[in-house]
């Protein structure tokens, strides 16, 4: 099953994010990295990089995130990443409430990695999966 990291600038929205997708996939592996170390708004790669170690499957990981910086930083988080790993996470850029819920719903019905970036794309085109 895909895991996914929702990457935000605050803990809350991250937590949030993890909360609702979570109701609507319960199985589904999800982590919450929001804010930095020491709990300002920010985004902080190490909480990347073991949000995404706790999610890991061979099946992948889809790292949905917030703003702009907080996509440099998950790029950055995988740079730490072993290259066996790196290789199966991707980050989307899509909406992060409606992309987390999409693409958690996707994960429980058993989809691929490719199966769920597509679907999330045809939710930025206003198009139905």
């Amino acid at each position: 099953m895909v895991g996914l990291v929702i990457v935000s600038h605050s803990q809350k929205v991250a937590e949030g994010v993890k909360e609702l997708a979570s109701q609507m996939a319960v199985d589904v592996p999800i982590a919450a990295a929001g804010g930095t170390s020491d709990g300002r708004l920010g985004t902080d790669v190490e909480k990347i990089v073991n949000a995404i170690n706790e999610v890991y499957s061979e099946d992948g990981v889809l790292i949905i995130f917030d703003l702009g910086s907080a996509y440099m930083n998950a790029e950055m988080a995988l740079e730490y990443l072993e290259e066996d790993m790196k290789c199966k996470v991707d980050i989307v850029d899509t909406a992060i409430v409606e992309g987390a819920i999409t693409a958690s719903v996707e994960s429980s019905i058993n989809k691929t990695i490719s199966e769920i970036k597509e679907a999330l794309k045809c939710l930025a085109l206003g198009k139905m999966p």
